[in-house]
This record gives C-alpha cells, sequence and structure tokens, in this order.
C-alpha cells in the first residue's frame, strides 16, 4: 500500500461559515485553523494548499475568558528604535475585533510561508454579520461553546 500525496486535480475548496458569537477565542482559533490548513479532510497533505476558505463573523463578540481583556498584550512595532506599543484586548477589540481573531488563528498555524499564503488568502473576518461572500454559498460551521456544568 502506497501513502497518498494530492495533487493539484485532487483538492477542492470549500467555503465555510463561523458565527464567533460567544465562543471562546482558543476554541474559535483552533477550529478556523484546521479548516484553513485542510486537517479535516482525508486527503490532507501537508506541502499543499489544500485548505478550505473561512468567513468568520459577529468577531466583536468573540468571548476572551479570565482577566484576559484586561491582562492581554498585543504587542506592535512600528521599526523605528523604541517605538514599540503593546494594545490590551479590550481596546483591540473596540477597535478592530479582527485583527484579534487573525492573530490568534496565525498562531495556530506553522510559521512557514505557505501558512502565511494560506492565511492571507483564506481567512475573512467580518465584525458584524454581514458578509459579502453569499455568492460562493458557504456552508455554516458550528463551534460548540463548552458545556457548563452546576
Amino acid at each position: 500500500m502506497k501513502t497518498f500525496t494530492a495533487t493539484p486535480d485532487d483538492i477542492s475548496h470549500e467555503w465555510h461559515v463561523v458565527d464567533a458569537a460567544d465562543v471562546p477565542l482558543g476554541r474559535l482559533a483552533s477550529a478556523v485553523a484546521q479548516l484553513i490548513r485542510g486537517k479535516h479532510k482525508p486527503t490532507y497533505t501537508p506541502h499543499m494548499d489544500g485548505g478550505d476558505f473561512v468567513v468568520v463573523i459577529n468577531a466583536e463578540k468573540v468571548r476572551l475568558t479570565g482577566r484576559k481583556l484586561d491582562n492581554k498584550k498585543y504587542f506592535r512595532h512600528t521599526g523605528y528604535m523604541g517605538h514599540d506599543s503593546m494594545t490590551a484586548a479590550r481596546d483591540m477589540l473596540a477597535k478592530h475585533p479582527d485583527r484579534v481573531i487573525e492573530k490568534a488563528v496565525f498562531g495556530m498555524l506553522p510559521k512557514t510561508s505557505l501558512a502565511k499564503q494560506k492565511l492571507r488568502g483564506k481567512l475573512k473576518v467580518y465584525a458584524g454579520t454581514e458578509h459579502p461572500h453569499a455568492a460562493q454559498q458557504p456552508r455554516p460551521f458550528s463551534v460548540t461553546p463548552p458545556q457548563v456544568s452546576a
């Protein structure tokens, strides 16, 4: 029996829409990263781009657990000496909720040029419920929040 290696003819890309409302950021990011990489498919090949397109809606309603809203910081550097800035997650969610999810998903991908290409082209994040990708007929994908036992 030979190992299956996908070729460009074997690969098909699908579209998924994920609702981020009340879903913890880490669970959402790991599920979206698996969809983008294509690890949910039986034809997964690490060196090929076999992943799917993912549209994330309601990015402003993503949930950060614990005290992460105030304690989690996002680092940014301008390129000039001493010009680095730290932004709290609360401020980042208020101004740019799409960047919070993009950075979390990027952290879950391997640090290769293929991963950067996948993130840039396959992840679409929107703060509200509206998105311009209805023509692609995305299928809903649910990331189930954890069940709280009382």
